[in-house]
């Protein structure tokens, strides 16, 4: 699948991975449109013409890592069939994947939308809520077929996605524990949450 991100200079692409690093660095709040500009190596007048404010760069930076979770998620499923256990495992995966992506990317999303504006949260949350339907609908199909024997699917759906979140918070690249084995735990984790029994769904169709 080719990335849907939109193409950029390499000025326009330096300025995001300056914003994304001085936010990740001093937060929000403490970092200024001249120091990323500065971290960017670019004029302030050049910061300017392609943000007006550092709250749509912030928004900028967000939809991006919306675009690269989204892709990350439909290539995974793409490479399922129709099992909803392996469809789930799949989605745990993308979710942890981009979790232990670059720090500024996912922990943006999860500690900086106060600092939106409503209509720029708005936005966001329509496209969270179209990502979040992808776990709904694969536990529904799990339920309704019988292999997830979970009595609570939503309180189940928000378990796993906020178990995989929390991984941005204290996962680092350089420590003992790497994506491939974040990835089996929580794949296995999921699937004890929504109670996955396979044995059942045989037994029925006897």
């Amino acid at each position: 699948m080719t990335s849907t991100a939109p193409l950029r200079t390499p000025g326009h692409q330096a300025l995001l991975a300056a914003a994304r690093e001085e936010f990740a660095e001093r937060g929000y709040g403490g970092a200024s449109i001249r120091d990323i500009a500065q971290r960017a190596a670019v004029s302030l007048a050049a910061l300017y013409h392609y943000y007006g404010s550092k709250q749509e760069l912030l928004y900028a930076l967000l939809d991006e890592g919306m675009d690269v979770y989204d892709q990350i998620s439909l290539q995974a499923l793409g490479r399922t069939g129709d099992d909803p256990a392996e469809r789930l495992e799949a989605l745990v995966e993308a979710l942890v994947r981009f979790r232990c992506g670059p720090r500024g990317s996912s922990q943006l999303e999860l500690t900086e939308f106060r600092s939106l504006s409503p209509e720029q949260h708005a936005a966001l949350r329509t496209r969270q809520a179209v990502a979040t339907g992808r776990f709904r609908e694969v536990i529904a199909d799990g339920v309704g077929s019988g292999i997830f024997r979970t009595p609570e699917p939503d309180d189940a759906r928000r378990a796993i996605i906020a178990a995989c979140n929390a991984i941005a918070q204290w996962w680092r690249p350089d420590g003992s524990i790497q994506p491939h084995d974040l990835i089996e735990r929580y794949s296995d984790l999921a699937l004890t949450i929504v109670e996955y029994r396979p044995r059942a769904l045989r037994r029925r169709a006897r």
